[in-house]
């Protein structure tokens, strides 16, 4: 497992950027296909969407009356791609939010190693249906990646990745990503996961 990447870290802008937080079943959607769709493999940013709606004020679907829609097309669209029928963690999304969850990510400065294990996260919540916010599911989730559990646990409690973790959620806010998942090409940015196919253009011309 390699360190956490730096501040200065900065890739070509040909390269899309994957944004994501792993209590979105949107991004874990995404996620599972973002890689095949875009012609250039993108740099995957793990970023604390809690925080975004606290700066913006915005009030996700998860919170809306009418959300049972939301639930009903995320069941199709996993469903249309074979991915296993969608469980929600008990009490999702309020008592669920793992912050740590993406502290693991960002240690990962591996992109393969953050794949691998934001991939298991992702499954470890919305197919186990087990809660991030437990930190045996987010070790469980580094063993079944492959990755160390045990420099996981220290890792996360690094000063460095905490104050990583807020300088890429602030990043993502000042370039405009107010939704996870976004990909941002460029100056261009496509939030939601009906969007890739349209960011694969963007990147393509």
């Amino acid at each position: 497992m390699g360190s956490a990447q730096g501040p200065g870290t900065i890739w070509a802008l040909s390269r899309p950027v994957f944004y994501y937080d792993l209590s979105s079943p949107y991004a874990y959607l995404a996620a599972a296909r973002v890689d095949d769709v875009l012609p250039v493999s993108p740099e995957w940013r793990p970023i604390a969407f809690g925080v975004i709606l606290q700066q913006t004020g915005k009030v996700p679907w998860s919170f809306a009356p009418d959300r049972q829609a939301d639930f009903d097309e995320i069941a199709r669209r996993a469903a249309e791609r074979g991915l296993p029928p969608v469980r929600y963690p008990d009490g999702w999304p309020v008592t669920t939010y793992s912050i740590v969850a993406l502290r693991a990510a960002l240690l990962m400065s591996d992109q393969l190693e953050r794949r691998a294990l934001s991939r298991e996260l992702f499954r470890q919540a919305f197919a186990e249906g087990r809660h991030l916010a437990d930190l045996a599911t987010v070790l469980q989730a580094a063993v079944d990646a492959g990755i160390d559990p045990e420099a996981v646990r220290a890792g996360v409690e690094r000063q460095a990745i905490k104050d990583g973790l807020r300088r890429e959620t602030d990043a993502a806010l000042r370039r405009g990503v107010t939704g996870v998942p976004t990909i941002a090409v460029g100056d261009a940015l496509f939030w939601g996961d009906d969007r890739l196919e349209e960011a694969a253009e963007a990147v393509g011309r």
